[in-house]
C-alpha cells in the first residue's frame, strides 16, 4: 500500500478556461495545484497574440456572451469587457447579407420590407417542400427556412464546415435556425456580451495568477510520472487519447488558420464575414481589430479553413461530431473514466461537447462544488 504524500492535491491537464477556472477556485480553497499544458502558452483556444497593437485571436473568433449575471460578474472581476456586439455578415454570389437571418437579410434576399411579407415567403417555400419528418440536416433546414435561405447560406457552407454533405448529417445539428422578423443584426440574444479590453490573455492571466503553471508538457507521454505528483488528475484533453483509443477514435473537425498582415486601415469593415459558397475554400475571414474598435493604420485578417482532424501534430480537435455513433462511443469512454476515482474530466474535449465560454466556466464551477462535497 502506497501512503506517500503527493506534493499536489490536483494536477490540472490543460491551461484553457476549464483548467484555469478550476485552478483559481481550488487556490482560494488552499488546495495545491499544478497546471500543465502541451502548448507553449496558457489560455487554450482563447489565446491572443499582440501584433503591433492588434490582439489576434490565434484560434478563431471568440466573443464572450451569456445571460448568466453571476458568470458575467465572475469574468469581469479579472478584466474589463468592452461593448462589442457580434453582427457577422455572409458573402454569397458577390453580395453581402446580414446575419442572423432577420429582416435585413430578407430585404437583401427578396426585397421584402415587412415582417408579414417575409414570413409569407418562408411559409410558402416550407409548405411547397412539405417535409413532415426530416431525416437529415438538409431536410431539417428546408423544413424550417425554405429553399432560398438553405441553398444560399446553409448547404455549401455546411459541406465545408463538416466535410460531409448535409444529407449525410443528422437533423439534430440544426434543431432550430434563428429567424427574426425584426431589423436586428445582433447575433446573440444574450444580455451580456463583449471582448476583454486588451484581449483574452488578461482573463487567462487573471485566473492563473500566482498559480504554478508548466508549459510544453505532454501529459499523455509522461502520464505515469505526472500522476504520481498529485492526489487527483483534472483532465481536459481528448478522452479517447487518454485511454489509448482502446475502444476506437472519436471524430472531430479541425481548423487551419491563415493569418495575414495587410497595410490598409480597414479591410472588410466588420470583424467576421462568412463565405457560404463551396468554391471559396475558407468559411470566414476575421478582421481582428474590429473586436476592439482599433484605429491602427494596418490590419490583421485570418482566413479560417475547416479540415479533417487526423490525430496528428498538424491538426487540433475543435468541434466534436456529435452524431449517434460518436456519442455512443464517448459514453463508453466516460464509463471507463468514471471507474477511476482519482480522475476528473471536464472541458470541451473531455466532455465531448461544444461549449460556449460561459458554459465552460459554469461547468468548472459545478465540478469544484462537487469536489467540495467530498472533503
Amino acid at each position: 500500500m502506497n501512503n506517500k504524500v503527493k506534493p499536489y492535491d490536483y494536477l490540472i491537464v490543460g491551461a484553457g478556461l476549464f483548467g484555469a477556472t478550476f485552478a483559481h477556485e481550488m487556490y482560494k480553497r488552499d488546495k495545491k495545484c499544478l497546471v500543465i499544458d502541451k502548448r507553449n502558452h496558457i489560455g487554450g483556444n482563447i489565446y491572443c497574440q499582440n501584433w503591433d497593437g492588434i490582439n489576434v485571436h490565434m484560434y478563431g473568433a471568440h466573443i464572450f456572451h451569456t445571460n448568466d449575471e453571476a458568470i458575467w460578474k465572475y469574468v469581469n472581476a479579472f478584466t474589463s469587457f468592452n461593448r462589442y456586439t457580434n453582427s457577422p455578415l455572409a458573402m454569397y454570389n458577390g453580395r453581402l447579407y446580414n446575419l442572423p437571418f432577420n429582416m435585413n437579410t430578407f430585404q437583401q434576399l427578396w426585397g421584402v420590407t415587412t415582417p408579414e411579407a417575409a414570413r409569407a415567403k418562408i411559409e410558402q417555400q416550407v409548405n411547397a417542400i412539405n417535409i413532415k419528418r426530416p431525416r437529415n440536416l438538409e431536410e431539417q433546414a428546408l423544413s424550417l427556412v425554405g429553399y432560398d435561405i438553405y441553398y444560399s447560406f446553409i448547404k455549401e457552407y455546411t459541406k465545408k464546415q463538416w466535410g460531409k454533405d448535409a444529407r449525410e448529417l443528422p437533423p439534430e445539428i440544426i434543431k432550430r435556425i434563428p429567424v427574426r422578423f425584426t431589423y436586428d443584426n445582433n447575433y446573440f440574444n444574450d444580455l451580456y456580451q463583449g471582448i476583454p479590453i486588451g484581449g483574452y490573455n488578461r482573463l487567462s492571466e487573471g485566473l492563473l495568477a500566482e498559480k504554478e503553471v508548466r508549459l510544453n508538457i505532454n501529459y499523455i507521454s509522461n502520464q505515469i510520472m505526472l500522476d504520481d505528483m498529485a492526489e487527483k488528475v483534472v483532465y481536459t484533453g481528448m478522452l479517447d487519447e487518454l485511454f489509448d483509443y482502446k475502444l476506437g477514435k472519436l471524430e472531430y473537425r479541425s481548423l487551419h488558420f491563415d493569418h495575414e498582415r495587410l497595410e490598409v486601415a480597414n479591410y472588410q469593415g466588420n470583424a467576421v464575414v462568412n463565405y457560404t459558397e463551396a468554391h471559396v475554400p475558407y468559411t470566414r475571414i476575421i478582421e481582428h481589430k474590429h473586436f476592439e474598435f482599433g484605429n491602427q493604420n494596418h490590419t490583421i485578417i485570418t482566413r479560417e479553413y475547416p479540415v479533417t482532424f487526423s490525430n496528428s501534430k498538424e491538426t487540433e480537435p475543435y468541434y466534436p461530431i456529435n452524431d449517434d455513433k460518436n456519442n455512443r462511443l464517448y459514453k463508453k469512454y466516460k464509463e471507463l473514466a468514471n471507474g477511476r476515482t482519482n480522475l476528473i474530466i471536464g472541458g470541451r474535449l473531455g466532455d465531448y461537447r461544444y461549449y460556449d465560454m460561459h458554459q465552460v466556466i459554469a461547468s468548472a464551477l459545478t465540478v469544484v462544488k462537487k469536489e467540495e462535497m467530498k472533503w
